[in-house]
């Protein structure tokens, strides 16, 4: 069987896509899913997002990490998504859509870039400059100098398989105060086991970790990654963080077939 897909990215984090609204393609397959995000003997990418029909939304996002098994919110991934959406003509700038930790919107903006409403973060455990929270995915962030020279990938190992966390796995984000309402961010993501050019849950995280570890309290963070800038904004209560946006590019790179 031919199957057609699509290869979006958004700020590097790249991801596989395709149109499963008739169901074609079962859910549980891990082996076809890593060969597909092999990135020498398949398509290639950081995981592969199926987009299926779901009754009161505009349609459902199933995710995979490349290592074939189905995983946790992927920021970056509902922001391509929302575009591919919008590309299937399944709506016009607004959408609202399920995912593995509830319902999203998304949002389509004036100047091209997708806007995702992320889900509310009620508890943030810090312990010195290092932080653990829920974005949709378990993220750990820690605060570091010179991020440019940092060896993300080694130190991010460490913490990722440490006795604490090796059994479920985090995502692990290093994190550089550039001025007072931006941050570089960089990120060790479970299941690609590897640094990505960019991880959307991960700089929400760092964002609302931003906000304990600055002396002054941005509300509007600007984030600069590997593969580009990417912007978050929130409200806070109580200091539960609510209204989440993730804002930033999303495209297209291109589509075809594979056997």
């Amino acid at each position: 069987m031919k199957l057609h897909f699509y290869k979006y990215q958004g700020t590097g984090n790249d991801f596989i896509m395709i149109d499963n609204r008739e169901l074609k393609l079962p859910k549980e397959n891990t082996a076809f899913v890593k060969r597909l995000c092999d990135r020498r003997f398949g398509i290639g990418g950081d995981g592969l997002i199926y987009l299926q029909e779901r009754e009161g939304y505009d349609f459902e996002m199933v995710y995979y990490n490349s290592d074939g098994r189905e995983s946790t919110m992927c920021g970056n991934g509902g922001r391509c998504i929302v575009r591919f959406a919008h590309d299937l003509g399944l709506g016009d700038e607004e959408f609202s859509f399920l995912a593995i930790d509830g319902p999203h919107r998304g949002r389509i903006l004036p100047d091209g870039k997708v806007s995702l409403q992320m889900q509310d973060v009620k508890t943030t455990f810090r312990h010195g400059d290092d932080y653990t929270l829920d974005t949709g995915s378990p993220h750990f962030v820690h605060f570091v100098k010179n991020i440019g020279e940092f060896p993300v990938v080694a130190e991010g190992k460490k913490i990722r398989y440490s006795d604490t966390y090796k059994e479920n796995g985090i995502n692990v984000n290093f994190a550089e105060v550039t001025s007072r309402d931006s941050i570089f961010v960089r990120t060790y993501e479970r299941g690609v086991e590897d640094e990505t050019l960019s991880c959307g849950t991960g700089v929400v995280a760092s964002s609302i970790a931003f906000y304990y570890h600055n002396n002054y309290n941005p509300s509007n963070v600007k984030i600069e990654t590997l593969g580009g800038l990417l912007n978050v904004t929130f409200d806070v209560q109580d200091m539960h963080f609510i209204n989440i946006w993730l804002t930033g590019p999303a495209e297209r790179v291109f589509e075809g077939e594979i056997g």
